[in-house]
C-alpha cells in the first residue's frame, strides 16, 4: 500500500500526531511518502526510509491529511481528478473534514488498512472567467465554496447574478458565496445559509452582509450554470476558491459550475456526518434529552 501525507507543521504544535502516524504505518509495511515542504520540515526527525513527493499519481493508493479542515482543502489541490481517497487526523479544532482523533488513531488506520470504511464522493466547483488570469488557469475548483467580495473599499458591491443565463438577482452585498453541500457548514453557514447533506445534488447561493434584508440564501440544482458580474466603486473585486485568494477586474464575467470529478473522503463508521453535527455543533445538547 503506497500512502501520502500531507501536513501543516507549526513550531508550537506537537510532532505526535505524524510521529504516531508513521509508526502505525511501518507496522503495516505501508509505503510513506510525505510532501516535499512537509517532508523538509520534518526530515530531521523522519526514519531514513520515508520518501517524499512533490505531486501525486495513480500509484497512490490514500492520502493522509494531519491538520484541520485547511490542510484537507489543501490536499485536493494535490489529488484533482486521481480519485486517491482522503482521510484526515484532526490536529486542529472544529473538523467538520478532518474527523479522526488522535487518541483514535491507531483504530482508524487498523480500519483503513483492513479496508473497513466507506467512501463519501464530495462534489467540486469551478469558475471560468472572461479575462485570462493566470492562477485560475492553474487551479480553477474548490470543494467548499467560490466567493466574490469587494476589495480596497468599504462600499458594497452590486453582483448581477444569472442562473443558466437567466437573470436572478442584483445583489447588493459586501459579496456573494456560492457554496457546495461540503461548503455549507463553513463560510455559507456563518453568512446564514443551510447546512445541507453531503451527498445532495445542490448548490447555495448565499449573499454576505445584503443591504437588502429580503436577500435570502438560494439553494439550486448543482447542474445550474451561475454567472456573476461585479460593479461598484473600485474596478477591482476579490475572488476566493476555499483558502486561495486572487483579484480580478469589474471588467470579467464570472461562470460558476460543478466541476466534472468528485473528492473521495474515507468515512469510518463512528465518524458519519450526522455524528459530526451532533458533536461539533452539539445538537441534541438538550436537557430534555437526557432525561
Amino acid at each position: 500500500m503506497k500512502v501520502a501525507i500531507l501536513g501543516k507543521f507549526i513550531n508550537s504544535d506537537p510532532t505526535e500526531y505524524i510521529t504516531k502516524l508513521i509508526s502505525l504505518l511501518e507496522k503495516r509495511d505501508v509505503s510513506i511518502h510525505l510532501e516535499l515542504e512537509y517532508y523538509n520540515q520534518l526530515k530531521k526527525s523522519l526514519p531514513k526510509n520515508i520518501n517524499s513527493f512533490i505531486k501525486l499519481d495513480k500509484s497512490f493508493d490514500l492520502l493522509i491529511s494531519i491538520g484541520g479542515d485547511g490542510t484537507i482543502l489543501k490536499a485536493i489541490t494535490f489529488v484533482q481528478h486521481l480519485s486517491i481517497p482522503i482521510v484526515g487526523v484532526n490536529s486542529g479544532r472544529l473538523g467538520f473534514l478532518a474527523k479522526i482523533k488522535l487518541e483514535k488513531l491507531e483504530e482508524a488506520i487498523e480500519e483503513i488498512i483492513s479496508g473497513n470504511y466507506s467512501i463519501s464522493e464530495r462534489s467540486l466547483i469551478e469558475v471560468t472567467t472572461s479575462e485570462k488570469n493566470e492562477e485560475l488557469s492553474i487551479l480553477n475548483f474548490a470543494l467548499n465554496e467560490i466567493a466574490v467580495s469587494r476589495k480596497n473599499t468599504t462600499s458594497m458591491i452590486s453582483i448581477e447574478t444569472k442562473l443558466d443565463n437567466k437573470y436572478l438577482n442584483s445583489y447588493w452585498a459586501d459579496g456573494l458565496i456560492v457554496s457546495t453541500p461540503t461548503g455549507s457548514t463553513g463560510y455559507s453557514l456563518s453568512c446564514g445559509g443551510p447546512i445541507i447533506m453531503p451527498e445532495a445534488e445542490n448548490l447555495v447561493i448565499t449573499p454576505i452582509a445584503p443591504h437588502n434584508l429580503n436577500a435570502r440564501p438560494l439553494i439550486i440544482a448543482d447542474n445550474t450554470e451561475i454567472t456573476l458580474k461585479v460593479d461598484g466603486r473600485e474596478n477591482e473585486f476579490l475572488i476566493s476558491l476555499d483558502s486561495r485568494i486572487t483579484t480580478l477586474s469589474n471588467a470579467n464575467v464570472v461562470v460558476i459550475k460543478k466541476s466534472s470529478f468528485k473528492i473521495k473522503m474515507i468515512e469510518l463508521e463512528n465518524e458519519s456526518f450526522l455524528v459530526t453535527l451532533r458533536e461539533k455543533l452539539m445538537w441534541g445538547q438538550d436537557k430534555r434529552n437526557l432525561q
